[in-house]
């Protein structure tokens, strides 16, 4: 049987094409089918095509991660600029977005979470990444709150465990798309308001 040969990309384009193979294979299989030989095979490359993008699964975890990550904080300041300015219109679209991210990759961050946890470098990453959404949604209602910096900090940092948690229960099945969103506008609401 012949080898079919491998299309030549170039290394950001390479690496796109492995991430999104990577959550066709979370969606499908889940995180335990997610290796980097598996990866290799399905994208059509060499095993060290795949091991000197991402190093180890772990690393290929913490990438997925983050182009979510990216992914959702690129829709949500976008989706803010045009925001009117009022606080019950900015916890809407907070809210908006976040589950609307989670009808698009939820499966894939539950997978990967759950895939990943107790690592030293993927809690470091959510750390970081978890800072980071806490910086964007306080920058957001700043505006419309009275609280000192850190205790909207900290009230930031409560509202986004409750979005995790919230997307949960929609990835679940458990709630609609519109409630968790209206219920996570809510929460936003009394928490600053």
């Amino acid at each position: 049987m012949e080898k079919t040969a491998i299309r030549k990309l170039a290394k950001p384009e390479r690496r796109a094409q492995l991430i999104e193979t990577s959550k066709e294979i979370l969606r499908e299989c889940g995180a335990d089918a997610l290796t980097l030989g598996n990866l290799a095979e399905r994208a059509g490359v060499s095993k060290p095509i795949a091991y000197e993008h991402f190093g180890t699964r772990e690393g290929l975890l913490i990438a997925l991660s983050r182009e979510i990550e990216e992914r959702h904080t690129d829709k949500l300041k976008k989706a803010l600029l045009d925001a009117p300015a009022d606080l019950a219109s900015v916890a809407g679209i907070i809210s908006a977005v976040y589950i609307g991210c989670a009808v698009e990759s939820g499966s894939e961050w539950q997978a990967m979470s759950g895939a990943l946890r107790g690592n030293a470098e993927m809690d470091r990453v959510q750390q970081e990444l978890a800072d980071d959404y806490v910086a964007l949604i306080g920058a957001a209602i700043a505006p419309f709150s009275t609280l000192t910096e850190d205790d909207l900090r900290l009230r930031c940092a409560g509202i986004a465990g409750a979005a995790e948690a919230i997307a949960r229960e929609f990835v679940r099945g458990r709630t609609t798309e519109d409630d968790a969103a209206t219920n996570l506008a809510a929460l936003i609401v009394k928490a600053v308001g």
